[in-house]
């Protein structure tokens, strides 16, 4: 899992991430990290790291139901996501929708108690 000392990070859902970089540039004191739009942007801002994920990104073909923007969670690094997801399951949590690959790594979503959405990422190797 993510630790303390690294940046802590959510991703939002956005139709347009080189807007959505020029916005939290522009106007909130993030600085661009990576860019390889149209896909994808990340920005920083101290510890947090906001993911821009546009239509075209794995991390927005991960979450099920509609496809515009608003569909936000927080983002969990794990080291093996098949060790997690059978850990969760073996507790008996479920999980929505199955596995997504991307070029960035894997990723499934968790909802909490409430219903907010939490993704499992692993990086790829």
């Amino acid at each position: 899992m993510t630790t303390p000392d690294q940046f802590a990070s959510v991703r939002y859902i956005v139709d347009d991430v080189q807007a959505a970089v020029d916005f939290y540039t522009t106007h909130l004191g993030f600085t661009l990290r990576s860019n390889p739009a149209p896909a994808f942007a990340d920005v920083v801002r101290g510890p947090l790291r906001l993911l821009l994920s546009g239509p075209a990104s794995s991390g927005a073909r991960a979450t099920p139901g509609g496809t515009g923007p608003g569909r936000n969670r927080i983002h969990l690094i794990v080291d093996d996501l098949d060790i997690e997801v059978d850990r969760l399951r073996g507790a008996g949590l479920a999980f929505h929708g199955d596995v997504v690959s991307g070029p960035g790594g894997r990723q499934i979503l968790l909802a909490d108690p409430a219903g907010n959405l939490i993704e499992l990422f692993e990086s790829a190797r």
